[in-house]
């Protein structure tokens, strides 16, 4: 069996204190391919305290030398841009395609990072009296908590931990305990940029590292992202004990189809977005709604389409849709995909018992599609995470808004239309936080903030662009009387 990967501390790679440690698989194969241990919270405390010590000195480094650092690393990840996609998809288990997407998406907020020395300026105006001036700076406040999810193991660690370094600031990050190898690339890319000790701590582990995280006095903040039920309990346990948090939870996205629409790109936009990354994104596409004369031939081609997606190792180009990322998951799919059918969905396609030959132990679950979902059964109303779609026909664009609204989820939403009367309305009456016009997944680019609203987002500042850096810094206010 192989060694657990160590933990990074004070910019040495470190074994951890922990006990137990859980198998890392490549979810094609099934095959055991590195271990993770179980840090403690000890564990936890030296790295917080190796991020405290680096403070002072990277908090005095001038801003334009912080962002020379993060330059050099986007031309590190740039040249191992392709070798960091394979090793996703060998942990992970999507297609080759889409790792290469994370990983850019990836160095794009690196690259939004290295604007620090604008991102970061404030405001003057003198004579806010007679003979008193007025301004803000904006100052880091410490060390940082960073946990993130399996579904992006590139992507979402660097929606926080560049911001917060470029800013001044210190990091401790706790990956995924499912798929840390590839960041661990990316820590050592960030060595050979010149990021120094300490500014960056790596903590492998689950709950007792992250509880460790929101409760440490010497955190001043913790950026989550993960389902809702933990995004609102780690909110809550942070914040209780007076850190910032900015907590990024589920969803339940819904694809709304006018009759008017582009019926070939909508289809391509809605199968991307339902069956892209397995359905393993916070953005995917879960319940399409057919409007009107939309529904029928929407219902077709999705039927058709999805019925012929292959699937595969992700690192073949055949493979149009791998794994989901573990034995665990396929099982917690396969059971909604159960409960749908005995609440009174109809299942027009059934993917439970797919199979791949020759990857007989992979974690396989097939395009699934119900038809007719009720909005108060497990598969309308939870997030599922799987290659699970629900087509439901509604009369009218006021009847397929007041069904997205009635979701405690308020994530991502999509119209799609060639009225511009329409595409104005839905997106002034959506009260969905990231809304997508003929756009199957509403992400936004890293100078955008990225983050829901109701319960797929706690706090108040998001992930990525200026809402990172307000995150990460305070505004001081400084008035002067010479």
């Amino acid at each position: 069996m192989p060694e657990p990967v160590q933990n990074f501390v004070a910019g040495r790679w470190t074994a951890s204190h922990g006990t137990e440690s859980l198998p890392i698989t490549n979810p094609a194969t099934g095959e055991v391919i590195g271990r993770v241990p179980l840090s403690t919270g000890a564990d936890a405390g030296t790295a917080v305290g190796a991020a405290r010590a680096a403070f002072p000195s990277w908090r005095a480094t001038p801003a334009v030398e912080r962002a020379r650092v993060l330059f050099r690393l986007k031309t590190l990840l740039d040249e191992h841009k392709e070798d960091l996609a394979r090793s996703v998809t060998r942990e992970h288990g999507k297609i080759l395609t889409e790792t290469l997407g994370e990983v850019q998406r990836g160095i794009e907020n690196v690259e939004h990072a290295c604007g620090i020395p604008t991102l970061m300026l404030g405001d003057t105006l003198e004579d806010i009296a007679p003979g008193i001036d007025c301004e803000t700076v904006r100052q880091p406040l410490g060390v940082f908590g960073v946990i993130t999810p399996y579904n992006f193991p590139v992507m979402i660690p660097l929606w926080f931990w560049p911001y917060a370094v470029a800013t001044g600031n210190t990091v401790v990050l706790k990956p995924s305990e499912q798929d840390p190898l590839t960041h661990q690339r990316i820590v050592e890319l960030a060595q050979l940029a010149g990021l120094p000790p300490g500014v960056l701590n790596v903590v492998h582990g689950g709950r007792e590292v992250v509880e460790a995280l929101c409760d440490h006095p010497d955190v001043v903040g913790v950026s989550f992202v993960g389902s809702s039920k933990v995004a609102e309990a780690v909110y809550r346990r942070a914040s209780h004990a007076g850190k910032r948090v900015q907590a990024l939870g589920g969803a339940k996205n819904h694809l709304i189809v006018l009759p008017d629409a582009d019926l070939d790109a909508t289809v391509d936009a809605c199968m991307g977005s339902v069956f892209g990354s397995t359905g393993q994104r916070c953005l995917a596409g879960s319940i399409v709604v057919g409007v009107g004369d939309a529904w029928k031939p929407l219902r077709e081609r999705m039927l058709d389409g999805a019925s012929v997606l292959r699937l595969g190792d992700g690192l073949s180009a055949e493979t149009d849709m791998g794994p989901v990322v573990s034995a665990t998951h396929r099982d917690r799919v396969r059971r909604f995909v159960d409960e749908g059918e005995r609440d009174g969905a109809k299942l027009a396609l059934d993917g439970r018992r797919a199979t791949v030959k020759g990857l007989e132990g992979g974690f396989w679950v097939g395009p699934t599609v119900f038809e007719d979902v009720a909005f108060d059964i497990s598969i309308g109303t939870e997030e599922i995470f799987g290659p699970v779609a629900g087509l439901n026909r509604a009369t009218s664009l006021d009847e397929a808004i007041g069904w997205m609204q009635s979701s405690r989820y308020g994530n991502a939403c999509s119209i799609f239309t060639t009225s511009g009367k329409a595409a104005r309305e839905f997106r002034y009456r959506a009260g969905i936080s990231m809304i997508g016009v003929n756009i199957g997944v509403a992400a936004p680019m890293a100078m955008f903030p990225f983050g829901g609203s109701k319960g797929s987002f706690y706090g108040d500042l998001k992930a990525q662009s200026r809402d990172a850096v307000g995150f990460y810094t305070d505004a001081r206010v400084v008035i002067s009387r010479w």
